[in-house]
């Protein structure tokens, strides 16, 4: 079963991704570059998420401003 993104799964992968890159003592590029792929990939989701709760908050305030 696939496991819908959400930003905090997002950043608990990020973080694992950083603490493995950290202790890895012997340097398999391959494996730096993958994860380097998919730390990218879910920065571009969290950034994503980030804007569409900055678009829903200020549509929120608008609304409570009328």
């Amino acid at each position: 079963m696939t496991q819908k993104q959400t930003y905090t799964t997002a950043i608990t992968e990020l973080e694992n991704i950083l603490k493995q890159l950290e202790n890895t003592e012997e340097i398999n590029m391959d494996e730096i570059a993958s994860k380097l792929k998919r730390a990218s990939e879910l920065m571009e989701f969290c950034k994503k998420q980030l804007h569409l709760i900055d678009q829903d908050l200020e549509k929120m305030i608008a609304d409570l401003e009328k």
